[in-house]
């Protein structure tokens, strides 16, 4: 996993997901990365797919004027949150804290490899998206 640091933007997938976030008019892309969480099921989820749904549920705080914190990594996420206010549905409010739940849950590959490191700095960050969330 290329990641740098325990904040949702602090690792390439994210990132990656982020520049298709800026070619989008909608919610689309988050929807998206949501969905593919919720395909899995309770079979292994990838890191890639975690890292995604943690950036997509990101958007959703932000929309909601709940940016809790802001680097270089989140410029292009702001830009676009700036661009495209929104009132979000509160149904896409709460898959998102599901897929959260899915991500801190058995067979998570993001979850394993960071109780390989300092899990506990990346379950604050989680706990905070959550909070932010709503």
């Amino acid at each position: 996993m290329g990641a740098w640091g325990e904040l949702a933007f602090d690792n390439d997938s994210a990132n990656d997901w982020a520049y298709g976030l800026e070619e989008a008019n909608d919610l689309a892309p988050v929807e998206a990365a949501i969905s593919e969480v919720e395909s899995v099921g309770s079979g292994y989820l990838e890191v890639d797919a975690s890292s995604a749904a943690l950036a997509a549920c990101e958007v959703l705080a932000r929309l909601q004027g709940r940016p809790g914190y802001t680097n270089a990594y989140t410029e292009k996420v702001d830009r676009w949150v700036a661009a495209h206010p929104q009132v979000v549905p509160p149904a896409l409010i709460n898959r998102g804290s599901s897929a959260i739940d899915r991500i801190l849950a058995q067979n998570s590959e993001l979850r394993e490899l960071w109780e390989e490191s300092d899990a506990a700095a990346w379950l604050a960050g989680v706990a905070d998206l959550r909070s932010r969330l709503g």
